[in-house]
């Protein structure tokens, strides 16, 4: 796999995965869904946010699985993604620099990481070596609407 990723690919890449990118949800209070400053996009934290809405909401370490937390992860990838391609309108012309993701979780919960490799597995599927990046995961007592997972992300842009 090079380091490029063409629109394309990504593109075909979502398709086989048998994901659409969905329309980019609306801040739920005062704050932008993303900011550009020079060749970086900061993209606010997302929830997962599927069709019907709050796709996962729960606490890890009690009621939701380790997998349910994983589906909750990739979810946020998804719509990070969605905010993306809404910031810069093309894909390929991101690199995915850094993920901070925030796990619901009981004080004795300890697989945070692998709770966000939802997203950064995802990441890399669809994004090739353009989706590789640094990382923090880390346990948050509770999240916005009682979701299991939020994550925020850091990309550099090229090409414009």
């Amino acid at each position: 796999m090079t380091g490029t990723a063409p629109q394309d690919t990504i593109d075909a890449r979502l398709t086989a995965l048998g994901v659409e990118l969905p329309t980019p949800a609306a801040p739920a209070a005062n704050y932008v869904p993303f900011v550009r400053t020079g060749n970086q996009l900061f993209i606010s934290g997302q929830l997962p946010m599927g069709p019907e809405g709050l796709a996962h909401v729960g606490k890890l370490g009690q009621a939701m699985s380790l997998k349910d937390g994983k589906d909750a992860a990739r979810l946020c990838a998804i719509n990070l993604l969605a905010q993306a391609r809404a910031a810069v309108g093309d894909l390929s012309k991101v690199r995915l620099v850094k993920l901070v993701g925030f796990v619901n979780s009981t004080a004795d919960f300890t697989q945070q990481p692998q709770v966000i490799n939802g997203a950064s597995d995802f990441m890399v599927e669809v994004l090739g070596d353009k989706g590789r990046h640094a990382r923090s995961a880390v346990s948050a007592a509770s999240l916005p609407f009682g979701a299991a997972v939020e994550v925020e992300a850091i990309f550099e842009i090229s090409g414009d």
